[in-house]
């Protein structure tokens, strides 16, 4: 199982997307484990690498359950050294199992939007998909590679990579989520419309942008 990838997934419309893509054009073998399901949890020493997606919901919130079952799984994985990729709610997630702290924003962020990289090589400037209505701080020890205008926007520790940022979406993907929650997107300065229209104009060169920072994460960690 040490070629395999563990890719952690928090509801039907968050699937791996472009992170999926990536993995089978790499031949890396991906188990796509369903966390709102109740079933026993994988064994994170058992794979090559762990992929945590986006939610709907915090890490700071008590329930749903699978909420703390998974911070306890990361920090199995942080423990037995296997390679955590966390993007967006996985990367707050990631944060706070290193010690970094996960906290609401004044305005939430939700479109295609750029980061202001400190690496170009390893985080590409975008834009990105962001959706998110928190965000993390940097953990001690670890090494800030972006920031966005919320805060930081890419953090990496030893092996592991969180960002803020949804590298693994692609436009469907985007467009099914602006379907479930249109008042939000007006609060963040968006439309449904306007989000669709983005994501026609950056999402094939994101997902071009994803596959070269997902070769950068994996080559880094000795892949």
């Amino acid at each position: 199982m040490a070629s395999t990838a563990l890719v952690l997934q928090h509801g039907p419309l968050g699937p791996p997307g472009v992170l999926g893509t990536w993995l089978s054009a790499r031949g890396i073998a991906a188990e796509v484990h369903p966390m709102w399901e109740a079933r026993p949890r994988p064994d994170p020493s058992a794979f090559g690498l762990v992929a945590s997606l986006g939610s709907e919901h915090s890490v700071t919130q008590a329930s749903p359950a699978w909420i703390g079952e998974e911070l306890d799984l990361l920090r199995r994985a942080v423990a037995a050294g296997t390679p955590v990729l966390g993007l967006c709610f996985g990367g707050q997630a990631l944060a706070r199992v290193l010690g970094g702290v996960v906290a609401a924003i004044p305005e939430p962020q939700i479109g295609w939007l750029p980061v202001d990289t400190r690496a170009a090589g390893r985080i590409p400037a975008g834009p990105w998909l962001h959706f998110h209505f928190e965000s993390f701080s940097v953990p001690s020890g670890a090494a800030e590679l972006a920031r966005n205008p919320a805060g930081a926007a890419a953090f990496a520790q030893g092996p592991h990579l969180g960002v803020q940022f949804h590298p693994e979406v692609t436009p469907e993907i985007a467009a099914a989520w602006a379907r479930v929650v249109p008042g939000r997107l007006e609060a963040a300065g968006t439309t449904p419309d306007g989000l669709r229209a983005a994501g026609v104009r950056h999402g094939e060169a994101a997902a071009r942008q994803a596959h070269a920072l997902f070769d950068a994460w994996w080559t880094g960690v000795g892949a």
